[in-house]
């Protein structure tokens, strides 16, 4: 089995444990902001700590990246700041197995923005398995009870924020992409942690100016909440770290279709854990959504 793959099914595993904390974080302590920062703040430390054991124990010196690296670096950790920014506040708005497959959107258009930042392509049936998952997103995208003229169906919060995550996400996996492809290094991993180090680093620094500005006080709740937002950030690293080593093997577009086998985590956690209810439109929208997952798997 080639290695990137069973990389992804596990960064999608501990990503969907991420976000559940998340979700708790969001629900019983902190804002929208503070539940984003708690995921950065608590991984920085532990990955810069992580490449330092590394370049110790393999005798490697510190990467000296260029101007490529740092514009696709940057740009990927503030779109992914963003993103998950919309996918936190989503939470609010619809169950938790919806949400993450609003989310999942990124997938259909990770090809898109691949195509044009990086050169890397889609074929005509990955194109057919885009239109088979806008179309779940459609339905998806119907506000709470249905019916209602169309523009509402469409034109919602839900459907907003959802469809706004996806195309950050997908920016943001194109840009990570290309960061640890710039950094032009044999060894895998170090790109890959170097990546993620810069990465989590610039959006803590980031984060903490913004809410300094803009709510003060949250840093401090954030801190306050060390217990669960401590675990936020481990998984947060662990999960990372598959997808930053994923994305150094392999095109974002075919680690983001793999990636969607979240939608089963998701939905085994709106069942057992969080005891949410799924309407029949919302599961035939996640079945439409994972079918194009399979088409998308099948063309690689």
């Amino acid at each position: 089995m080639t290695l990137w793959i069973p990389i992804t099914i596990a960064a999608a595993f501990v990503q969907n444990l991420r976000f559940m904390l998340q979700r708790h974080l969001k629900a019983t302590r902190l804002s929208t902001a503070g539940a984003t920062f708690a995921r950065f703040v608590y991984s920085a430390p532990l990955v810069a700590a992580m490449v330092a054991a590394y370049l110790g124990a393999t005798g490697q010196a510190l990467p000296v990246p260029g101007a490529a690296f740092w514009a696709f670096a940057l740009s990927g950790a503030l779109t992914q700041i963003l993103a998950t920014l919309c996918v936190v506040a989503l939470f609010s708005e619809r169950n938790f197995a919806v949400g993450i497959t609003f989310k999942k959107t990124e997938v259909l258009q990770t090809a898109l923005v691949g195509l044009v930042v990086l050169g890397e392509g889609v074929s005509g049936p990955g194109l057919m398995a885009i239109l088979v998952g806008f179309a779940g997103v459609v339905l998806l995208s119907d506000p709470p009870g249905g019916g209602g003229a169309w523009h509402r169906r469409i034109l919602n919060r839900a459907a907003g924020l959802g469809l706004l995550s996806g195309v950050l996400f997908a920016v943001s996996a194109t840009g990570y992409r290309g960061a640890s492809l710039a950094l032009g290094l044999d060894d895998v991993f170090l790109r890959a942690a170097f990546t993620l180090a810069v990465v989590t680093a610039s959006q803590s620094a980031a984060m903490a100016l913004w809410l300094g500005w803009r709510e003060p006080g949250e840093i401090g709740r954030v801190l306050a909440s060390w217990r669960v937002a401590g675990l936020v950030g481990i998984t947060s690293m662990l999960g990372s770290l598959g997808w930053f080593l994923a994305f150094t093997l392999q095109k974002a577009a075919y680690v983001k279709a793999l990636g969607q086998i979240e939608l089963l985590f998701s939905f085994a956690a709106t069942v057992f854990v969080f005891r949410e209810k799924t309407s029949g439109r919302e599961l035939l929208a996640m079945g439409l959504l994972s079918a194009s997952i399979v088409l998308l798997i099948l063309t690689l």
